[in-house]
């Protein structure tokens, strides 16, 4: 029953009746929180069983707590949406985490970047979060050990590939051992309540990209600048009079710009994906994704020859983008994604085979598909 339900009614009545259902959500508030200290109390076991037994190394197990999402979400009976349940219990166990140590998760910053929204969405509100200059400092701070993971764009579904962070993944020696899936809308923030005084636009190349259109037809002669990322250009935009930024709503809210138009992205499905890259790999969770790089001698048929091992083993192929070798002009490395676990054996016989085939050859890492 809601407050302005059933209007007739005697107001001793309707307040009889709310005090009813008032009284009961307040049990289950108790109830709820009772049950939430009992599960912080077996987290904390699993941490002193890891330490008594000489596995305290990494306390975030991402295949477990993507096991742990996908039963609830099998199980939710509603009215709550699955995706509900799904940032709810991420902050539970973002919470039980930092008991016994906060995550430092480094990811492109300034505060308030979609990336901020990815690390936020996928390690909770518990996470230290670790904002850097760029892509290279983010794989950098992990690799060194001051930050527990690194949160990095990969693809966008409009504009493609993240070239930066391909690169880096090439060279690096984290591994892959998460996914986050973000939906971007994107906003024009400005101070100016006049689109006709807006003359500079600014934000991340990417965001500028997708929103292309949008900007021909709204702001055609307005100046677009690329800046490194779309918080910082939120920053320009609320010091310099006649500007606006593209960004999203975390940028909108910590640089208080006011959202002068919102979802100006050309594609209504623009959808940006990100990995988290960390210093162990993540075991088999059922439903994992494997992604490697590889790299085909120069002769006729060579990729045909790279392709066959993942069909001959049964193996389904997510993804194949090519890019430029780094060490040789006019030479390229694939970068694969196929389904399914690299420990699983029909992965384990593909990988063989290509090893046998491929000029280079190196597993990024396993882990779990992002769940929504």
């Amino acid at each position: 029953m809601s407050e302005g339900a059933n209007n007739n009614a005697p107001a001793g009545d309707i307040q009889t009746a709310l005090a009813g259902v008032r009284a009961e959500i307040d049990h289950i508030d108790s109830e709820l929180l009772r049950l939430l200290n009992e599960r912080a109390r077996c987290a904390q076991k699993v941490g002193e069983i890891k330490a008594e037994f000489g596995d305290a190394g990494f306390i975030y197990r991402p295949e477990r707590e993507a096991q742990v999402l996908r039963r609830l979400q099998e199980i939710n009976p509603g009215p709550l949406p699955g995706e509900n349940i799904t940032f709810f219990f991420r902050e539970v166990m973002s919470a039980c985490l930092s008991l016994e140590q906060p995550l430092g998760i480094a990811f492109l910053g300034p505060l308030g970047t979609f990336s901020e929204s990815a690390a936020t969405k996928h390690f909770g509100h518990a996470a230290r979060l670790l904002p850097q200059v760029s892509i290279d400092d983010v794989f950098r701070e992990v690799e060194a050990g001051h930050a527990h993971y690194g949160v990095v764009p990969v693809e966008n579904s409009t504009e493609g590939a993240v070239g930066r962070t391909m690169d880096l993944l090439l060279g690096t020696s984290l591994k892959i051992c998460g996914e986050v899936v973000l939906r971007i809308h994107q906003n024009l923030l400005s101070n100016e309540s006049d689109l006709s005084q807006i003359t500079r636009v600014y934000s991340h190349a990417q965001s500028l990209a997708q929103c292309h259109e949008w900007l021909n037809r709204m702001l055609p002669d307005a100046q677009r600048i690329s800046v490194g990322s779309n918080a910082q250009a939120a920053q320009k935009a609320a010091e310099e009079p006649g500007t606006a930024a593209i960004a999203g709503e975390a940028a909108a809210a910590r640089y208080k710009l006011p959202k002068r138009v919102e979802n100006i992205e050309d594609e209504p499905n623009n959808t940006t994906r990100f990995l988290v890259v960390g210093r162990h790999e993540a075991g088999p969770s059922g439903r994992d994704k494997t992604s490697l790089i590889m790299s085909a001698p120069n002769r006729t048929g060579a990729l045909h020859e790279l392709l066959l091992p993942f069909s001959q083993a049964g193996v389904s192929m997510s993804r194949l983008e090519s890019r430029p070798a780094r060490n040789a002009l006019w030479e390229y490395v694939f970068y694969v994604d196929v389904e399914g676990h690299y420990q699983e054996p029909g992965i384990q016989t593909a990988l063989a085979d290509l090893g046998q085939r491929a000029a280079y050859l190196k597993v990024l890492g396993s882990y779990p598909l992002a769940v929504y």
